[in-house]
């Protein structure tokens, strides 16, 4: 598959789509210094932008092309702190159907370890006509 090349609010944050097929999405984010909080840690914001991002993507890879998604509810569980580095995000759908899609989302930190879990839920609606 060919990523198409993205000038969005994941392009400006840094987001790399890594690899993308219906049953996985892979992202990698390079934390830095816009990424933190206050005490030099990731913040709770950017990993939930990633996954947005990520988990997004993992349920619009699997819906009609007249269709498109959007986050209707997402709950995190924040399991680490992550100093700056290169984050991994894996996401998987959980549940696809008419209306909705269910994904998680795992966020890895640069050692690999798990800092974060997200699971988010997409509404399905048909794509806007152009005009």
């Amino acid at each position: 598959m060919t990523l198409p090349q993205r000038k969005t609010m994941a392009a400006h944050f840094g987001i790399r789509i890594v690899s993308a097929e219906r049953h996985k999405v892979v992202g990698e984010l390079d934390a830095g210094e816009r990424h933190l909080n206050n005490r030099g840690i990731v913040h709770g914001g950017a990993y939930m932008a990633f996954a947005d991002d990520v988990g997004g993507m993992t349920a619009r890879l699997n819906i009609a092309d007249e269709m498109t998604t959007t986050t209707l509810e997402s709950k995190s569980n924040f399991f680490r702190a992550s100093p700056p580095g290169t984050l991994t995000a894996v996401s998987v759908p959980v549940h696809v159907g008419r209306r909705t899609v269910v994904v998680q989302t795992q966020i890895f930190a640069a050692d690999g370890k798990l800092a974060a879990m997200v699971t988010q839920t997409q509404l399905v609606i048909p794509r806007a006509a152009k005009t």
